[in-house]
C-alpha cells in the first residue's frame, strides 16, 4: 500500500466522484474517467488482490493484514467517492439528460475524444497486432451503441447477473456499463431503484456487481501486464468506438415514462448538428481541457 496523506486520498474520492458521474450516463464510462486521471491500473490491481488469500486473512480476523493486501485506503476512498456520486448525481443526471441532452453529451463527447488520444500514447509500440487490436475494439464498441435494446426479466437473480455484467463495461475505458444496462431495457429501472432507494433491489445489484468486478479484474490484470500494448490497443479501440454513442445531436425515436409517469426522451440514430451548434461545441473543448489538465497532472504524479 503506497504511502499517501490525506490530500492525496481527498484526491482520490474526487476521481471516484467523478467516476459515478460518468458511470451515471449511458454511453461513457467510469473506466475513462480513471484511465485518464492515472488510477486504472491500480485500480484492476487493488479489485485484483481481494480473493482467496484475502478474504482468509479476513475470516481469521487478520483485520490490519487484509486491509494493507487489498490497498484498502485506496479502495475505500474511491468507493465513497462513486457511491456519492452515484446517490447525489442519479437524479440530477437524469434531469440533465433530459432537458439538456444536447449539452450534455457535447460535454462528454470532448472528454471522451481528448482521452482516445492519450490512452494511445501508452501503447508502447504499434504493430499489425496492435492495430488488428485497436480497430477490432472499435468495431466492437460501435457495434454495442447500434445494439436494440431487449426486454429482459425483472427478478433478483437476473438483476444480480445484470450487475455483474454492467460493471465489467463499467471498468473498460470506452464501454459503458449504463448503456450496457441500456440494452438490457434495465438502466431507468436500476436508476430508479436508485433514487427511491429500493435496498432490495440495489443490494442485489451491487452484489452481483462486486462479484463480476473482482473476477473480471484478475482476467483484466493478467492481460494488461503480459499483453499491454495489445490491452491498450483494444481499450482505446473501444473508446474510439464509443463515441458514436456520445455524439450529442440525436434523433427522438421514443418516450420512456418512469414511476412518476415523467416523460423521458429516449435518442436513436445520429443527426448532422440541429441546435445549440456553438454551444455543444465549447463544452466538448472544455472536456477536452479537463482531460488535458488530468492527464498533466496524472504524468507529474508519476
Amino acid at each position: 500500500m503506497m504511502n499517501r496523506t490525506v490530500k492525496d486520498y481527498a484526491t482520490i474520492t474526487l476521481k471516484g466522484i467523478a467516476m459515478g458521474a460518468a458511470d451515471v450516463v449511458p454511453g461513457v464510462s467510469g473506466g475513462t474517467i480513471a484511465f485518464i486521471t492515472g488510477i486504472y491500473q491500480e485500480l484492476v490491481d487493488s479489485i485484483k488482490s481481494i480473493g482467496p488469500k484475502t478474504l482468509k486473512l479476513l475470516l481469521t480476523f487478520k483485520i490490519a493484514a487484509f486491509w494493507k493486501a487489498v490497498n484498502g485506503n485506496f479502495l475505500l476512498s474511491l468507493v465513497l467517492g462513486i457511491g456519492f456520486s452515484i446517490f447525489s448525481l442519479a437524479n440530477i443526471t437524469t434531469e440533465l439528460l433530459k432537458n439538456h441532452p444536447v449539452l450534455v453529451w457535447a460535454f462528454f463527447f470532448g472528454l471522451v475524444l481528448a482521452s482516445i488520444w492519450f490512452v494511445l500514447k501508452d501503447v508502447g509500440q504499434w504493430n499489425w497486432k496492435t492495430v488488428t487490436g485497436f480497430l477490432l475494439g472499435a468495431g466492437a464498441a460501435f457495434y454495442i451503441t447500434v445494439a436494440v435494446p431487449v426486454h429482459t426479466p425483472e427478478s433478483l437473480p437476473f438483476i444480480f447477473l445484470y450487475g455483474a455484467i454492467a460493471i465489467c463495461a463499467m471498468i473498460l475505458p470506452g464501454i459503458s456499463g449504463s448503456f450496457i444496462l441500456v440494452l438490457m431495457d434495465k438502466y431507468f429501472y436500476i436508476m430508479e431503484a436508485v433514487k427511491e432507494l429500493k435496498t432490495g433491489i440495489i443490494i442485489v445489484f451491487a452484489s452481483g456487481a462486486a462479484t463480476g468486478l473482482i473476477c473480471f479484474s484478475h482476467v483484466l490484470s493478467f492481460l494488461l501486464r503480459k499483453y499491454h500494448d495489445i490491452t491498450i490497443a483494444i481499450l482505446s479501440g473501444f473508446m474510439l468506438g464509443s463515441l458514436n454513442k456520445v455524439w450529442p445531436w440525436k434523433e427522438t425515436v421514443e418516450t420512456h415514462i418512469d414511476s412518476h409517469s415523467v416523460a423521458i426522451p429516449l435518442t436513436g440514430p445520429n443527426i448532422l448538428p440541429d441546435k445549440q451548434m456553438w454551444e455543444a461545441v465549447g463544452l466538448a473543448v472544455v472536456g477536452f481541457i479537463i482531460v488535458y489538465v488530468l492527464e498533466r497532472l496524472a504524468g507529474k504524479e508519476k
